[in-house]
């Protein structure tokens, strides 16, 4: 696999656009990393490391809302292995307004658009969620 970070995307995409109550995906610290911000973001109800195998995997609950629709309305890989996209910190994007999250991988670690701007900092800028 060429790009495990728009793997996991699809794997959410994908989840979301059929109802389901969990996905696994194969766990790396990256892929971790965007999970607990999509977490801490509200995007997803929660997740669960699974110590299963060599790799282990993170089971992902995605979030609906009272009228079971999806919270995350669109997900979309911007930086790919073919082309990078990096910012700096006066280019840190806004996605839709401010109503959904561009999530980048800075010096100082994996943070969203608004503690990249909070800290000063510009990076590569893996996805929007929104």
């Amino acid at each position: 696999m060429t790009d495990p970070i728009a793997d996991l995307l699809t794997r959410i995409r994908n989840a979301v656009h059929a109802r389901h109550n969990s996905l696994l995906v194969p766990r790396s610290k990256l892929k971790l990393e965007l999970v607990k911000i999509l977490k801490r973001e509200g995007f997803v109800e929660g997740y669960i490391e699974v110590d299963e195998g060599a790799q282990g995997w993170i089971k992902v609950f995605p979030r609906y809302d009272d009228a079971q629709q999806a919270v995350i309305r669109g997900i979309q890989r911007i930086s790919k292995p073919s082309r990078r996209l990096y910012v700096g910190k006066h280019d840190v994007p806004r996605v839709r307004n401010g109503l959904g999250v561009a999530i980048l991988t800075t010096p100082r670690g994996v943070l969203t658009d608004r503690q990249a701007r909070q800290q000063g900092v510009g990076g590569e800028v893996l996805c929007y969620v929104w």
